[in-house]
């Protein structure tokens, strides 16, 4: 008896039903995901044509669970387990596009910093240098605004000119005026 359950747990939908319920959820996650992204960083319109999307999937995916859920409780097994993998997609996905702007700290002795804003500025990348004052030295703020997605070049540019830099990184709500690449795009 308990065997018989068992298997009509496992086979009470066809495989191509769960494959719909699974990878459905993974794409209405991961465009969840990507909408609140685009709100929270003021990209209304492209935020507004995903929730379309994202709530058509729901509505269509949910009902196919729901529906039966009682009489073939592994279709919310499966609706849960892409859920979870549209979250982990969706966090992909969000690196990827990379979207908003980061803003950079760099502090370094004044003969690598100068170095660093030689580069940077070679590779069109704005940085204001300001004279600080360390533990033991004198020290050189480098101050750099980009896009997210450039941040690792960044980085690597920073880091081939002086391995010991300290480098601090975040995230920045608003920039106005100054020498940064407009953010007009989603993605640059």
């Amino acid at each position: 008896m308990i065997f018989n359950v068992i298997i009509d747990f496992f086979t009470g939908a066809s495989v191509w039903e769960l494959l719909f319920i699974f990878f459905a959820k993974i794409i209405e996650v991961s465009i969840g995901t990507m909408r609140m992204i685009l709100t929270t960083k003021g990209f209304r319109k492209p935020a507004t044509l995903l929730s379309f999307f994202e709530i058509m999937l729901w509505v269509f995916v949910a009902s196919v669970v729901i529906a039966d859920v009682t009489e073939i409780p592994i279709k919310g097994v499966v609706y849960g387990l892409g859920f979870a993998a549209g979250v982990y997609v969706g966090s992909i996905l969000e690196n990827y596009f990379a979207v908003g702007k980061m803003e950079v700290h760099v502090i370094s002795k004044p003969q690598s910093a100068d170095k660093i804003v030689k580069v940077l500025r070679e590779n069109g990348y704005g940085a204001t240098a300001v004279d600080a004052h360390g533990k033991d030295d004198q020290r050189t703020l480098l101050i750099i605004y980009t896009n997210r997605k450039n941040k690792d070049t960044i980085i690597k540019l920073i880091t081939e000119e002086d391995e010991k830099a300290l480098i601090v990184a975040q995230e920045v709500s608003l920039i106005q005026n100054g020498y940064v690449i407009p953010w007009r795009r989603i993605r640059k």
